[in-house]
């Protein structure tokens, strides 16, 4: 029997193969769409059959699923009805498509989120009753949570490679799962408000929800808000969350021009914006209440997006925001004032410097900020409290070396270097903590020393380099051993210079 990772690979060979000729951005909702609809289908039989068994109760009473948070699905769109009667047939296209409306119809909170194309002339219906088929196998040796959770992994990790074959456009709705785990984990989100203003497919509240779980929390702790402004995107945000049971606020919009969330506060915000983008329509937000550390460029949101973040967060709240490096070296067009602004009044918690390779979408060196608005801890709140006021320091961590080839092209973080960076953080953070700067990884610098470097956040700046350990080899034998090794290499070169002389000379030819 196949593992989860062999069945995810299997499943994705098997999809890409079904692929055809189109375009893996067309593609991708093809197959998250059909993903979707076996999950709230799985999820819809499981109620049935419990419903079918009880006298009392009627398994086709709509109010029965919306009791138990279940989505309603009519006969015609059921995935038995669909793989077993219609996916041979050359209609399978439209019947997926009307299925889709069906669901839509009975679920207003599903209104204008499914795909609803799969009847257009470009897709092979025969290819897509064979898809329907791979898909209706997922999780079918398995029961209840087993198999919609399988259904749950099985998505995400498609999210992935989709990106993965995008490239660049990709990326933009995908944040690597090992960076969104680093975050969740540095900022510990058990209960209270989490939002995103960028949220792309949902995996930094995917995240926090499995988070949660690990840590013996329920998802009622917490309450998920987002904002995304790239209309598919948000779709597939929508079936991220759905497939998961997070019940989220996220909305469709701008972020800077149409805030959905314009008054929330909250407690934790964990986001990717997209990194130095110069179209966010700065030059017609110069008056905006959010520069309260100075009017970023228009030619570059980087520090857009860390003061509206600053903004959202409640008195005792902290973010985490990952952002290009140049977020923490650049003076142009007032970026650098705005960052100086940023460290006096202390809202700058931890930087980490990110090693390349880790995106799908950008060859751009990365690094993490980690925002936080009561530092000192006074008063204590009830979630703070465990903190020890930093406000005189900075901590920096450069994670450049960590990160092990998951392919040829990317990196990702082990679950080594994860519990690596947090302990860092944890233990300096943290009251009763005992950190230490260690040479080449991390430091806690003071503001002073921060205000000496220029108000530069490059951890390199601060960590120094990595102590070397003594091997017991004395360095006049390891000199001696370097020079014997040179003049070998010296003889051999000689030695092959000789020969090729030699046999020039013999064709003829003097040198």
């Amino acid at each position: 029997m196949l593992n989860t990772k062999d069945l995810e690979k299997t499943l994705w060979a098997t999809a890409d193969k079904l692929r055809n000729n189109m375009d893996a951005a067309e593609y991708k909702h093809v197959v998250l769409g059909l993903i979707f609809l076996k999950y709230i289908s799985d999820a819809f039989d499981e109620l049935y059959l419990k419903l079918k068994g009880d006298p009392l109760s009627d398994a086709e009473d709509k109010d029965e699923y919306l009791a138990e948070n279940v989505f309603y699905v009519p006969p015609t769109a059921r995935w038995q009805y669909l793989q077993y009667q219609r996916a041979k047939l050359p209609s399978i296209g439209k019947d997926i498509d009307d299925a889709m409306e069906a669901i839509e119809k009975e679920n207003p909170n599903l209104k204008g989120v499914l795909p609803k194309d799969y009847a257009r002339p470009a897709l092979d219906k025969k290819r897509l009753g064979e898809l329907v088929d791979m898909i209706g196998n997922v999780g079918f040796n398995q029961q209840g949570h087993s198999s919609k959770d399988l259904l749950g992994r099985v998505y995400e990790y498609f999210l992935g490679m989709f990106a993965d074959a995008e490239g660049k456009r990709g990326g933009q709705f995908y944040t690597p799962q090992s960076i969104v785990k680093l975050l969740v984990e540095m900022l510990e989100p058990y209960s209270g408000r989490i939002y995103d203003g960028c949220c792309g497919s949902g995996g930094m509240f995917v995240q926090s929800e499995k988070f949660l779980d690990a840590h013996g929390g329920r998802i009622g702790d917490i309450a998920v808000y987002g904002q995304e402004s790239n209309p598919t995107t948000y779709k597939l945000c929508k079936m991220n969350l759905a497939i998961r049971g997070i019940d989220a606020k996220i909305e469709l919009g701008d972020t800077f021009h149409a805030d959905k969330h314009k008054d929330l506060k909250v407690d934790y915000i964990l986001a990717n914006p997209p990194f130095n983008i110069s179209d966010w329509g700065g030059q017609s937000l110069q008056d905006s209440h959010l520069w309260r550390y100075g009017v970023p460029p228009v030619g570059n949101a980087n520090f857009a997006w860390l003061q509206l973040f600053v903004n959202k967060l409640n008195p005792s709240g902290t973010a985490g925001i990952v952002l290009a490096n140049g977020s923490m070296t650049t003076n142009s067009g007032n970026e650098g004032e705005i960052r100086k602004a940023m460290i006096q009044e202390g809202v700058v918690d931890c930087m980490v410097a990110l090693p390349t390779q880790l995106f799908f979408n950008t060859q751009i060196p990365a690094c993490l900020w980690f925002l936080a608005r009561n530092r000192k801890n006074h008063p204590p709140s009830s979630r703070a409290g465990k903190f020890r006021d930093r406000s005189n320091e900075i901590l920096f961590i450069d994670a450049r070396k960590l990160g092990t080839m998951i392919n040829r092209k990317n990196k990702a973080f082990t679950d080594d270097d994860i519990a690596k960076i947090t302990n860092a953080y944890h233990s300096w953070r943290d009251k009763d903590g005992k950190y230490e700067d260690i040479a080449g990884f991390c430091k806690a610098a003071t503001i002073a020393e921060v205000e000496a470097n220029n108000f530069v956040l490059t951890p390199g700046r601060y960590v120094g380099t990595e102590e070397v350990e003594d091997d017991g080899i004395p360095f006049e034998e390891k000199v001696n051993a370097i020079a014997a090794e040179l003049k070998e290499q010296f003889e051999q070169s000689n030695e092959l210079q000789i020969k090729i002389k030699e046999n020039l000379l013999r064709v003829g030819i003097k040198i």
